[in-house]
C-alpha cells in the first residue's frame, strides 16, 4: 500500500493525478483541518500530527510505502525514523527542513508571527479565488490546479496552518534532532530543480544522514505533483519496485 501525505497550504487531492499513473493500490490521507473537519481539542501542532499519522498507518495490516511532500515530508521523516516498523520504505521531499540549520522561508516568517499570520490569512481569504490562484501560477502550477488550490483555503487550513508552524521554531530539527539518523527503510529523498522552497545542496546532505537515495526532478517546482505527475510517479513506482 502506497500512502501519500501532502503539505501545506494543500488537501489530499494534491495526489489524484499521481495516483491516476500508478497501478498499485494507494490512499492520499487528509491532515486534519485541510479540507476536512479539525478534530476538537486538536492542537495541529507538528508532533499532534505525527501522532495522528501513526494512528492512520496503524490502521493497515502491514508496512506502507510512504509518500511525502511539504510538510508531509517531515511527518514522514519524523515516522520513518522514530516509528520506523510502520513503514517499508518512504519518499520525500525538502529534506532541507530536517538540517540543523535550516531557516524557515518568507511566508513561514509571517505564519510565525502572533497578529502577523492572522492577518496575512485574513487578507488573503478576502481576495478573490482567481487572485490566490495567482500565487500559485506564479510558482508554475498550471490555472485549474492553482484555482482548485486556492479553493480549498478556509479559516479552518488558516488556523491549522498558524498553529502549525508555530509549533516548530526555530525548525522541526530543534524538536526532533534526537531522530536524526539512519533510517532502517530504505528511502528516496527528491529535489525538484526549480524550487524555490527547497534546498539541493541540504537536501543531499540529509539524504546522506539518513542513508537514502537522492533522484532531481528536473524542470519541476514546489509543487511538483501536478506539474509533472507521470514522470513523478514513474519515478515512484521504480523506487517501490526496487525495494525488497
Amino acid at each position: 500500500m502506497i500512502v501519500f501525505v501532502h503539505g501545506v497550504p494543500e488537501t489530499a487531492a494534491l495526489w489524484d493525478k499521481v495516483r491516476s499513473h500508478i497501478e498499485a493500490e494507494s490512499v492520499a490521507l487528509a491532515l486534519p483541518g485541510f479540507g476536512c473537519p479539525r478534530p476538537d481539542g486538536f492542537g495541529a501542532t507538528k508532533d499532534e500530527y505525527v501522532e495522528w499519522l501513526v494512528a492512520e498507518l496503524d490502521t493497515f495490516n502491514e508496512p506502507v510505502d510512504l509518500v511525502g511532500h511539504d510538510w508531509g515530508a517531515s511527518l514522514t521523516y519524523r515516522v520513518t525514523t522514530t516509528y520506523g516498523d510502520r513503514v517499508r520504505s518512504w519518499v520525500a521531499d525538502n529534506l532541507n527542513g530536517i538540517m540543523p540549520d535550516y531557516e524557515w522561508h518568507d511566508f513561514a516568517k509571517i505564519w510565525q508571527t502572533p497578529g502577523d499570520g492572522e492577518k496575512f490569512w485574513a487578507d488573503q481569504l478576502a481576495t478573490s479565488t482567481d487572485d490566490r490562484a495567482a500565487i500559485f501560477e506564479a510558482f508554475g502550477v498550471g490555472h485549474e490546479d492553482a484555482v482548485a488550490l486556492a479553493s480549498a483555503g478556509d479559516e479552518t487550513m488558516a488556523a491549522c496552518i498558524l498553529d502549525l508552524y508555530r509549533s516548530a521554531l526555530p525548525n522541526t530539527y530543534a524538536d526532533w534532532n534526537d531522530s536524526l539518523h539512519h533510517t532502517a527503510a530504505p528511502g528516496l529523498v527528491l529535489v525538484p530543480s526549480d524550487d524555490p522552497f527547497g534546498d539541493a545542496t541540504a537536501s543531499r546532505q540529509a539524504a546522506e544522514t539518513l542513508g537514502a537515495r537522492i533522484r532531481v526532478l528536473e524542470g519541476a517546482g514546489h509543487w511538483w505533483a501536478l506539474q509533472k505527475p507521470a514522470e513523478a510517479a514513474s519515478i515512484l513506482t521504480a523506487f517501490i519496485s526496487s525495494v525488497d
